[in-house]
């Protein structure tokens, strides 16, 4: 009887766990419907990589710098399918933002080189480079194939230090004519907490996200007296097409509430909530910001793993 009584307490501990950060969740989602247009990244220009995903950070900021305000947003994804949805959702709500969708690996250099000339050819300046192309595995170490490792760290770290490389030579291109007069310019590459630490990822991605953490540290030095700034975000668990299967098993078992209960914040973020932070650094108001690995986990990294009310 005791068992069943707190079996019945879990499960209704749970639900009321899950209907608040549902909740949560639909208020930040709404944020962006229900503010007006912003004027953070008014006149920049900005490309921006991995943004096919229907449920990924790419496309919630592309949304996001198109509601700041960008003038014109190049937009590449290695899977064509879905961006001509994202060019039409962009240009249906925000009309005087320009954009452009390539078809395009992120980790070629050609590709790179080529999306970074023609926006200097098109608009005279690059202003944003937001390199968030991405994939990940689920390999335990033994079963990690040589072939995989480097396959992810030729999309995940390979893809930033091409768009370092070749972003940071566009952006010291003064053009006064076009509104630029200085070098300047703000490079920002998707990593994970799984880059910071172990425990947040299989070893193959862990390591391409700590090259990538690694970059933004080096190259931010390597640009000094630039002022191109180049930092990364550390996503911690967001529910993203990259995620997906760990959301829908544990949907499947009812057990949704639990995903993220390891921080201190007790939920998942959502792509939105890593935009904003993407759009910030792109903005002028992180002008003193630069060769930072941000976390963005609910405090996740914040803590040794320990039981809550228990120290080591």
């Amino acid at each position: 009887m005791l068992y069943d009584k707190g079996k019945a307490q879990n499960q209704k501990n749970h639900n009321e766990a899950l209907k608040a950060t549902v909740a949560r969740l639909e208020r930040i989602q709404s944020q962006l419907k229900d503010s007006p247009r912003g004027l953070r990244l008014k006149d920049k220009v900005c490309i921006i990589t991995g943004v096919g995903s229907l449920k990924g950070i790419g496309r919630a900021s592309a949304i996001r710098f198109a509601h700041e305000g960008a003038k014109h947003l190049y937009l590449l994804d290695y899977e064509p399918a879905n961006l001509p949805n994202l060019k039409a959702t962009i240009e249906e709500k925000y009309p005087d933002v320009k954009v452009t969708t390539i078809q395009a690996d992120a980790s070629d250099e050609k590709a790179i080189s080529d999306v970074c000339a023609q926006a200097m050819k098109e608009e005279g300046r690059l202003d944003v480079f937001f390199a968030n192309a991405g994939i990940s595995t689920y390999h335990q170490l033994d079963d990690t194939p040589a072939e995989s490792f480097m396959k992810l760290m030729r999309v995940n770290a390979l893809s930033c230090f091409l768009a370092i490389k070749h972003a940071s030579l566009a952006m010291r291109e003064a053009n006064p004519a076009r509104g630029k007069n200085a070098s300047g310019g703000s490079i920002i590459l998707t990593a994970s907490v799984a880059g910071l630490r172990s425990g947040a990822g299989p070893v193959d991605y862990s390591a391409s996200k700590a090259a990538v953490n690694n970059l933004a540290q080096t190259c931010a030095c390597q640009l000094q007296r630039t002022d191109i700034r180049v930092n990364s975000i550390c996503p911690g668990l967001i529910e993203t097409g990259m995620t997906s299967v760990a959301f829908e098993y544990a949907r499947q078992r009812g057990t949704t509430g639990k995903i993220g209960q390891l921080n201190p914040l007790g939920r998942f973020g959502i792509p939105e909530e890593i935009a904003t932070v993407a759009t910030y650094l792109a903005s002028d108001e992180s002008s003193y910001i630069n060769g930072q690995n941000i976390a963005v986990d609910g405090g996740l990294s914040a803590s040794l793993p320990v039981l809550p009310g228990r120290w080591v």
